[in-house]
């Protein structure tokens, strides 16, 4: 080997030699870029790598390469992205060894940070989305890349852990299914189908089930009747979707039940590309919102210690996919009404009636920020008030109305949106829990907060008689709480089965989509 200074010299002479040649100073293109790589590498790391000693690519190296990116599939990319044909002839030939290093490097580079934080950047997708995603340095993943001793074993490991092989194993299966699954599509009629009715659509529907896998009884009767033992079949299926489980076939369960083949296997494609987005570990304490599902799990100490159901925002106006961090809650919060809300659902009602919102605890103000600004709202002009530009502050009182219940949990996000008890709680036993305005509602809240304090000590009963007696106060956390909200579609039951939710936002297809896009 040479030493180090001889290395850096040569290769600095060869890139001033390549400048010259090409008649200009792009130093990060082609081998250009591997030969700097090598020279800083050398200078700044004690040339002690094995990057910094000898070449990348070995003829094994590149064989194990080739055959990561051959198996690119199994993560739900395409081989073609990272130019695998011209790699192969490169490799085969072995005429230019530095034009094929480049590429080598350049398929690494580019496979390397898809498999591992995402093949698109998150934020650029969807306007409700704002994660704080990773990004890899490349200097560092090459150095990281030269040394390991393993390198089949290094580019295995950059994929995520967890559940991520599970729904690995959920694409492979799919994709091996579905040259010999069937699909029969059940007519989309707008009249529902209901238990105990005769209709063309029953023997669809049987046909339906039974090529998802589901055991269908015979039918008792008329084998056009929606018969009893059909119904709960289908309540079964409801259930497994998240859907409100009352065997009625209507929009919603025809759609569910309409997703083709290949809508699944694009679906679990967008979920392994979102949970590429998240951090490998989430931390030892953090709340982890499900949009996707309806669900929050808290962990603490690295174990989940308590789970709830959640609502969430409507596809009109959905959840967003955020990170931030929870430092504590609030009793009592009055809600202020964001103006575009105020202008689109509350102003015909006070057209109907000026005095139509006071009964639910409503109180107008002509100031955003001076409370001794209240105005009767019967004194107002509402015809004459523009939907888009609601001009008063309308805010809701504490109370048993209150949009807001009785607590709620501030977190930093762009989007104006909290975490909160509701006034509602009989949604929480529908199916589908799209009913918010992207807020996330939560079921049990003092029992999380609870288990947010815990061995800290939390007086349960205290903070009920503060609520009780109509207190506002604040309180926080022992420790702040990191907060991830995402919207997986797909998840991995406590079987290793996959559990599939319809996509209620349409942004699975817009991941699939920007994957598809050339990078930028």
């Amino acid at each position: 080997m040479p030493r180090a200074g001889s290395f850096v010299t040569t290769a600095s002479r060869e890139i001033a030699g390549k400048w010259r040649r090409a008649g200009r100073c792009d130093i990060f293109t082609g081998v250009r870029r591997v030969a700097f790589l090598l020279a800083l590498l050398a200078l700044f790391g004690g040339a002690t790598s094995a990057f910094a000693q000898d070449s990348l690519w070995t003829p094994r190296r590149a064989d194990v390469l080739l055959k990561a990116l051959r198996a690119a599939g199994d993560h739900g990319l395409e081989p073609g992205w990272y130019g695998v044909a011209d790699l192969e002839k490169a490799v085969a030939s072995g005429d230019d060894r530095a034009r094929t290093d480049g590429l080598l490097t350049d398929a690494l580079v580019a496979y390397a940070s898809d498999v591992s934080t995402g093949r698109v950047r998150a934020n650029g997708i969807d306007a409700n989305i704002s994660i704080d995603q990773r990004k890899l340095d490349k200097a560092d993943l090459l150095k990281a890349a030269a040394d390991a001793p393993d390198f089949a074993a290094w580019l295995a490991g950059l994929a995520p852990k967890g559940d991520y092989p599970a729904l690995q194993k959920a694409l492979a299966e799919l994709r091996a299914r579905r040259a010999a699954t069937a699909y029969t599509p059940i007519p989309d009629i707008a009249e529902a189908l209901r238990p105990g009715k005769t209709d063309a659509r029953v023997p669809i529907l049987r046909r339906r089930l039974a090529e998802l896998g589901m055991t269908v009884p015979p039918a008792a009767g008329a084998i056009d009747l929606y018969d009893d033992p059909l119904v709960a079949l289908v309540k079964a299926y409801q259930n497994t979707k998240g859907l409100t489980a009352d065997g009625v076939i209507g929009a919603h369960t025809t759609r569910s039940l309409n997703t083709s083949p290949d809508d699944r296997i694009e679906q679990v494609i967008a979920n392994l590309e979102r949970r590429r987005w998240l951090p490998e570990e989430l931390g030892q304490r953090y709340v982890l919102v499900n949009a996707g599902d309806y669900s929050m799990v808290f962990v603490d100490g690295g174990k989940p210690v308590f789970q709830s159901l959640v609502i969430v925002g409507t596809p009109k106006n959905p959840t967003p996919e955020l990170s931030s961090t929870m430092y504590g809650f609030q009793t009592n919060p009055y809600w202020t009404v964001p103006q575009s809300i105020a202008g689109e659902e509350y102003l015909p009602l006070l057209r109907r009636d000026p005095n139509a919102l006071s009964a639910n605890g409503f109180r107008l103000y002509a100031s955003f920020s001076d409370d001794n600004s209240e105005i009767d709202p019967a004194t107002v002009d509402w015809r004459a008030i523009n939907p888009k530009a609601f001009p008063y502050r309308l805010r809701q009182d504490p109370g048993a109305s209150n949009a807001l219940g009785y607590i709620f949990f501030p977190f930093a996000n762009k989007y104006g949106i909290y975490m909160h008890d509701t006034a509602t709680r009989w949604l929480f036993s529908e199916g589908s829990r799209n009913f918010s305005h992207g807020c996330i509602r939560l079921q049990n809240p003092l029992d999380f907060v609870e288990k947010v304090y815990g061995s800290h000590g939390f007086d349960k009963k205290g903070v009920q008689r503060v609520i009780d007696a109509g207190e506002q106060h604040g309180y926080a956390f022992p420790e702040s709480v990191k907060l991830y909200v995402t919207y997986r579609t797909v998840s991995v039951g406590a079987d290793g089965e996959p559990v599939f939710r319809d996509d209620v936002y349409g942004r699975d297809k817009e991941v699939v989509r920007a994957m598809g896009k050339p990078r930028s």
